[in-house]
Parts: structure tokens; C-alpha cells; sequence
């Protein structure tokens, strides 16, 4: 009865705004955007939401190219290999009329890599930012940073002065409950402006009328509808409540596909599934082993990759919508090889409990694994297959599901023993995967690295990789990287995420590889 309540009560939402045409786009997802403030969260689906207000000084189109946005032109100085400069566009206002200029720049990312901002780790290696004149911005790094502006393509320009007048220079804090007028409100440069905003149920986006761009989008209002459930939301397509689902459940693609007046369109998404655990001698908080941490013992995480079935997941799970994999990076990133790609064809059961015999827990050990159940694809049903699967070997897992609202907070906080994540890269490059995730938690690093795992020798190496203008000696230094990082089993990849979008008819958006669909792109027509 509840869930009809929820279907009814969505469905009359839908109803009551306008009907679809080829101006008014109805977008559902399964969650909401955690903030509003641009700084505040380094997460997909806030990124998503923000790219339609704010703008980077880059970005990437559908095929991963680096392009233009708010600069139009980037180059390493002449003269001086340590300082990038950015060429901005002219005749550029904010969504309040102002101009946007080179000091919007400076202090964008002077606050985007201040302490609280969880975009830092992008620009621990800029000393500074300064305004050349209007229109010319230089960041000076720590080293020859040859990379720099793949690390933009989520880092947004805010204005100074209204984030000054309206006291939001500080940013809201990844994991807390912090509030600053940044939160609520938007002032961007982007092609809509936020009209009204009901976070988990409701946000109006309006065509920007005064955006810089020559054509305007066909699109000129968004409502952004998040639908947790996952047939509530296939329904509402349906039904045509809404016309554009992003997250579109695997069991339900060949059937949406089929239906009259819907089509889907699928790609690969440059996103890897994977599961962390907490390392250090400290017990875990959630075992019955109470004297010592048994994920401690690299036999007990080689136990634990040997009894994941990844083609199982692959078949029954995702019902053929994943890519398998055996390290923690798309094939898109730089890094990526063959190799680093193997995983075991089937799970090895005798093989794991062995090792677990080996390690001093032949009876296994109890653990709680906390997931989302709203964030990736079948993320519940992916982490409740796991628990399956290592039930086989003895390690008893308890599952522990949240909205993602209240599951990256536990990631944040470091309070949580063995969890689900997903992790997008959109540099492409490997360095972004080392600098959040297997970095030593400190400072600009470690940004979403709860497990406690630290190595100061990977450490510093992943730290050169900022400044070295050898791509072959960098390439190198990634290959030890990751050898490292498979040899001690930092994390237990699962796989590459497959996307899908429906929408109705006429409707025309392609997969974004970072899933990331931008609807000032929609074209109609057949």
C-alpha cells in the first residue's frame, strides 16, 4: 500500500506542471544533487545538476574531448613551463546581470581548493591564481603541471561579489550538516537559472535568456524530478508524467525499449563499482573479531576478491549492462591496461576459505557493508549479491542500505568498515583515482579514502605525478601505482558501469560518458 501511495503521489505531482513539449523537459532520476554550493561536493549527480546553472572553464563533450566553455583558449606560458594561462570570454554575465571577469576566476578557485571545499585534491598543485587583466587568468603551480585543465571540467566559476555580499565565501563542508546562502541559491553563468527548488522532491530550471552562447537551447525549462524508486519512475515515463529518465533500471531496458512512444539509448560510462574496506590494526567497529582487524590481513582481502563472481553479477544482476573488471578504472583513464583488467572467470570458493583458514578465521568473521540504494545502477542488489557470495566463505555480512544523502557522509567521516562506492574520472587519468582514493587521507589528498590505508612511498609517487612533464617516466609511475594498489587489494573492483536513457519519442540525448547529460544539448525531431 505504501508503495502505491508513493507511485499516486508522484504521478500527481508530474500532473500538475506543464505538459511535455518540445520546450518543457521533465528529467527524473533516482536522487537528488546534495548542495547546491559548487564547491562544496565532489559527486556526480550534484555536478550533473550544477552544469545547468554554473560553468567550468572547461569541459568534455560526449566523446571525452576537452573543449571550450567559460575560457577559450589555455596554454602553458611561454617562458615559464610552471604557469598555465586561461583566456576568458568576453561578454559573459552572471544570471543577476553582472559581468564575469577575471577575478570571478581567481576567487572561484581560490575557494574550489580551499580546506573545506571537497574539490581541492584538483588543485593541490596551483600556488596561485592571479588577474592578468579582465579577461586573462594565470595559475601558477608547484611544478610543470602538464595536465591542469583536465582537473577544470567540474570546477565552477562563482561570482565574487554576490558569494561576498550574501556571506557564502566559506564553503558548506563535504559530510556536515553546514549551511551558507550558497546552499539554497545559484547565481551562475550557465544557460538556465534556478527558479524554485524543493530538494528530494522538486527544482524549476529557467532558460537564461541572456547567455552568451549564439543558439539557444531548444529546451527552455527544466523540472528536475527525483524519483528514488525505481518502478515509480519507469512508470512515470510511461504514463508520460515525465519524458527523460536518467537512471533506468537494467530489468527494464529491454521493455522500455519496445514501448510505444519511448526509446532508449545506451553507452559505457567512464565509472568503475567498487568496495572498500577499513584497514589498520584497530578492530572493526561492525566485527564479532574483536581483538584485531581481520581486513588487516592481505590473505583475508585475497579471500574476499576470490569469492566475487563478477560474471554472475554481470548476467543476473545487470542483466548483461556491466563490464566485468578486475581493477578500479573505466578503459577510458590513462593507466588502464589488459592486464590490470584480469579478474577471476568464476568464483574460487574452496580456494578463499583456505586462505581465510590460513589468515586465522576458518569460521569466517561478521562485518556490516554499508551501500546506497540510489546512487548507481542496481547498487543495492549489486552489494546484496556480494554478501551472498562471501556468506559462501564464511564472512558474514550484514547489509546496511541508505539513500546516498545519507551514505556519503559515512564515506566523508570515515565512519564506516566495508562499503559500496562508485568512482568516475574526469581527467581521464589515473592520477585522479590515486589522489582521492588511495592517497593518505591529508590535506588536498585522501578526499574519499575512509579505509585508512596509507603507503608514504605511493604517497610521494602519486604526488610527482602533479609535476612530471615526462609522460613516459609519468606513465611509469602510474604502471607502479597500480601494481601496488592490486598486490595489497587497496580496493575490490566489481565493474564498469553500462548507462541507459529513455525518453520519448522525438527526444534526442546521447549517453554522456560521465553521465552527465547536459539538456542544453536536447535536439527533437526524428
Amino acid at each position: 500500500m505504501r508503495k502505491l501511495l508513493l507511485t499516486a503521489s508522484v504521478l500527481a505531482l508530474g500532473a500538475a506542471v506543464m505538459p511535455a513539449s518540445a520546450e518543457t523537459v521533465r528529467w527524473a532520476r533516482a536522487s537528488d544533487a546534495l548542495t547546491l554550493d559548487p564547491h562544496s561536493q565532489n559527486q556526480g549527480v550534484t555536478h550533473t545538476f550544477a552544469h545547468h546553472i554554473y560553468e567550468t572553464l572547461v569541459d568534455r563533450d560526449v566523446e571525452g574531448n576537452l573543449i571550450p566553455r567559460l575560457a577559450t583558449e589555455w596554454a602553458v606560458k611561454e617562458g615559464d613551463p610552471t604557469v598555465w594561462v586561461f583566456t576568458l570570454r568576453q561578454g559573459v554575465k552572471f544570471h543577476d546581470g553582472a559581468d564575469f571577469t577575471a577575478e570571478d576566476v581567481v576567487f572561484s578557485l581560490d575557494r574550489a581548493r580551499s580546506d573545506k571545499s571537497n574539490m581541492k585534491q584538483l588543485h593541490a598543485g596551483v600556488q596561485s591564481v592571479t588577474a592578468v587583466d579582465d579577461h586573462t587568468v594565470e595559475v601558477k603551480m608547484s611544478g610543470p603541471s602538464p595536465l591542469y585543465p583536465n582537473n577544470l571540467t567540474n570546477t565552477f566559476m562563482m561570482d565574487k561579489t554576490w558569494t561576498e555580499a550574501n556571506n557564502a565565501v566559506e564553503v558548506q563542508e563535504a559530510g556536515s550538516t553546514d549551511d551558507n546562502f550558497a546552499v539554497r541559491n545559484t547565481n551562475g553563468t550557465g544557460p538556465y537559472m534556478l527558479e524554485s527548488r524543493d530538494p528530494d522532491v522538486r527544482s524549476v530550471l529557467k532558460l537564461n535568456e541572456n547567455h552568451w552562447a549564439e543558439t539557444k537551447p531548444a529546451v527552455t525549462e527544466i523540472i528536475y524530478l527525483p524519483i528514488a524508486d525505481n518502478a515509480t519512475r519507469v512508470a512515470a515515463l510511461l504514463s508520460g508524467e515525465v519524458d527523460l529518465v536518467q537512471d533506468v533500471p537494467v530489468q527494464d531496458i529491454e521493455r522500455l525499449g519496445s514501448s510505444d512512444g519511448i526509446k532508449v539509448t545506451t553507452g559505457p560510462e567512464n565509472r568503475v563499482i567498487y568496495f572498500g574496506y577499513r584497514f589498520g590494526d584497530a578492530p572493526l567497529k561492525s566485527s564479532n573479531i574483536t581483538d584485531k582487524n581481520p581486513i588487516n590481513d592481505p590473505k583475508v582481502r585475497e579471500a574476499m576478491h576470490l569469492a566475487i563472481d563478477r560474471n554472475a553479477i554481470q548476467q543476473v544482476v545487470m542483466r548483461g549492462q556491466s563490464v566485468p573488471t578486475g581493477v578500479a578504472t573505466p578503459p577510458f583513464v590513462n593507466g588502464w591496461t589488459p592486464e590490470l583488467n584480469e579478474y577471476p572467470e568464476k568464483a574460487d570458493v574452496e580456494g578463499a576459505k583456505a586462505l581465510l583458514a590460513e589468515a586465522g578465521y576458518p569460521d569466517g568473521f561478521t562485518i556490516t557493508l554499508d551501500t546506497p540504494n540510489n546512487r548507481y545502477v542496481n547498487d543495492e542488489a549489486i552489494s546484496q549479491a556480494v554478501v551472498g557470495m562471501l556468506g559462501q566463505i564464511g564472512i558474514k555480512a550484514t547489509l546496511a542500505s541508505r539513500p546516498i544523502t545519507q551514505h556519503s557522509p559515512l564515506i566523508q567521516n570515515s565512519e564506516t568498515d566495508f562499503y559500496l562506492l562508485g568512482w568516475g574520472v574526469p581527467t581521464f587519468d589515473s592520477a585522479y583515482i590515486f589522489n582521492d582514493l588511495i592517497h593518505t587521507q591529508a590535506g588536498h589528498y585522501g578526499a574519499y579514502n575512509p579505509s585508512g590505508y596509507t603507503n608514504p612511498e605511493l604517497d610521494a609517487k602519486i604526488e610527482s605525478l602533479e609535476t612530471e612533464v615526462d609522460l613516459d617516466k609519468r606513465n611509469a609511475t602510474i604502471a607502479e601505482i597500480w601494481a601496488k594498489v592490486q598486490e595489497d587489494r587497496v580496493l575490490l573492483p566489481i565493474h564498469n558501469q553500462v548507462l541507459a536513457y529513455a525518453m520519448k519519442d522525438g527526444m534526442n540525448l546521447d549517453v554522456h560518458p560521465e553521465n552527465q547529460p547536459r539538456l542544453y544539448n536536447v535536439t527533437f525531431g526524428e
